[in-house]
């Protein structure tokens, strides 16, 4: 058997994983200066001093019966934003999308869409950039002075940042699968919608709904971050509980967001498989 030679254990492409991680650095560290991003900060003692109190503060959490019926009603109205926001992010979304669907063009059969249906996707698609653009956090802020304070407020946001996602993410599969199958019925006398539900919706169904129930565990999320503008839900408590630097009440927050997340996640992951 011959010797490894030392030549032979070097990585043949070092040269270019170095110039890449040069490069990498190169580019990064300007940006973390303008962020200033200093983590030693988190080590320093006005820090380290109050935040290791704090965190000491959350053993043993809140668990007496009147917090957890509090927590118990939080966690059910966090559910339901998310669920009712997502609900009209949906009815926002879905028409969008099949205005803004290529595949769908009755004028584009010929290969160039007609000027009308070529402005009116034109249209429909930068709406939805518009909607996509503004994060739920300040669509919130901008309707809790509208509304007030709760639940409205983050149903509204949600709704409105998810309509501009799923309808372009829905457009997007509509125009990335199998679209003869539409076109022949289009081209045969039928309706935009009889095209999209005897043609599209079949074969792109299952891509759809894996999209649509991902995008419900996502505003759950969401859900329980608006409530720190005052969207309501498990957020609210917890911005409550952290101003009166109740690291208790803290706790059993986060422990049940953990809980509700990882719930979540698994019924997500059945319905997927379910639907699949």
């Amino acid at each position: 058997m011959s010797a490894v030679r030392p030549a032979d254990l070097r990585d043949p492409a070092w040269r270019a994983r170095l110039l890449w991680t040069g490069a990498a650095v190169v580019v990064l560290w300007p940006l973390l200066v303008v962020a200033e991003f200093r983590p030693w900060q988190l080590l320093a003692p006005d820090s380290l001093g109050p935040a290791l109190r704090f965190l000491a503060s959350f053993v043993p959490p809140r668990l007496d019966a009147e917090f957890l019926v509090l927590v118990a009603r939080e966690t059910w109205r966090t559910v339901a934003i998310a669920t009712a926001g997502m609900a009209m992010g949906l009815a926002l979304g879905a028409p969008l999308a099949l205005l803004a669907s290529r595949s769908l063009s009755i004028s584009g059969l010929a290969g160039r869409m007609g000027a009308g249906p070529a402005a009116l996707r034109a249209v429909v698609r930068a709406l939805l950039v518009v909607l996509r653009s503004v994060p739920e956090l300040i669509w919130a802020l901008v309707f809790v002075r509208v509304v007030g304070l709760g639940p409205t407020a983050g149903v509204l946001a949600i709704g409105l940042t998810y309509g501009g996602m799923l309808g372009k993410v829905y457009g997007e599969i509509l125009d990335s699968g199998e679209t003869d199958a539409a076109r022949a019925l289009l081209r045969n006398g039928s309706g935009r919608l009889q095209a999209f539900f005897y043609a599209l919706l079949p074969q792109n169904a299952s891509e759809l709904t894996s999209y649509t129930v991902y995008r419900w565990e996502c505003a759950i999320r969401s859900s329980a971050v608006l409530g720190f503008v005052g969207a309501g839900g498990l957020g609210q408590e917890m911005d409550t509980s952290m101003k009166m630097f109740n690291g208790a009440e803290v706790c059993t927050l986060l422990v049940v967001f953990v809980v509700l997340v990882a719930l979540t996640d698994r019924v997500s992951g059945m319905l997927r498989r379910m639907l699949g």
